[in-house]
């Protein structure tokens, strides 16, 4: 069944309208007809099944007949990443690591980022189309842009995958049994001495992603990957 996003659905009312770009979508595109079924989200667990009774390509209604609520998954991970200079690696990470599974993404501010602006709506519609294509029911949390420091002394505890000499530990070797892990991704020119320093003073590890040198796309989905084959097996 094909699935829409909605940000807020109205369960009290059973009257359902699409936007219009998704009208359009229905209509011209998909070619439905009154009495298709089809099924829509909010991004926060919820699908609700909408029997289509107008379709035009301005306007399309119908009614809901059925609602299901998908519960949040038990595992959640985060990834603090510093945005790319090219942007298409970053919104190629972003479609990815929704399609994967993926709680949270936060943009951050590093010493050696070379990307100091993002388009906040343009992601998050890329995070939505990626959530309808792959057929899931939870919205990646997409943050502001906030600096490196800043976010990191708000954290608990997390990892943070750098290239620098030192002491590290293998992700999949010490994040199999949390629940919640924020992982830090930096630019293109690595975090600095000084970012790894504050990191793992504010209890964040140090962690390895392979022997090999990695885009910071590359790394952050990585990231992403490995603990979503973990939390699939635990």
């Amino acid at each position: 069944m094909d699935l829409f996003f909605h940000n807020t659905i109205d369960l009290k009312n059973p009257a359902f309208v699409f936007s219009d770009e998704e009208s359009r979508h229905l209509s011209k595109v998909l070619r439905k007809q009154p009495g298709d079924l089809v099924a829509v989200t909010d991004g926060k667990g919820l699908e609700v099944h909408i029997q289509i009774q107008n379709i035009s390509s301005r306007k399309t209604s119908g009614h809901l007949v059925e609602t299901i609520v998908h519960p949040a998954p038990k595992h959640q991970t985060h990834i603090a990443i510093a945005p790319t200079k090219n942007i298409v690696r970053l919104e190629w990470f972003l479609e990815k690591a929704t399609e994967i599974g993926i709680h949270r993404i936060t943009p951050l501010l590093c010493q050696h980022s070379e990307r100091k602006v993002i388009k906040h709506d343009r992601l998050t519609k890329i995070l939505q189309a990626a959530l309808k294509q792959s057929q899931q029911f939870h919205l990646p949390q997409l943050d502001e842009l906030i600096s490196f420091e800043t976010f990191v002394a708000q954290q608990k505890k997390g990892y943070i995958a750098h290239c620098n000499t030192g002491e590290k530990f293998d992700l999949a070797d010490i994040a199999a049994t949390e629940k919640s892990n924020c992982i830090l991704i930096g630019p293109e020119g690595d975090f600095s001495v000084d970012e790894v320093t504050f990191a793992e003073k504010n209890n964040f590890q140090s962690i390895s992603l392979g022997s090999h040198r990695l885009r910071t796309e590359t790394a952050a989905l990585v990231a992403c990957h490995t603990l979503s084959l973990i939390h699939r097996n635990i």
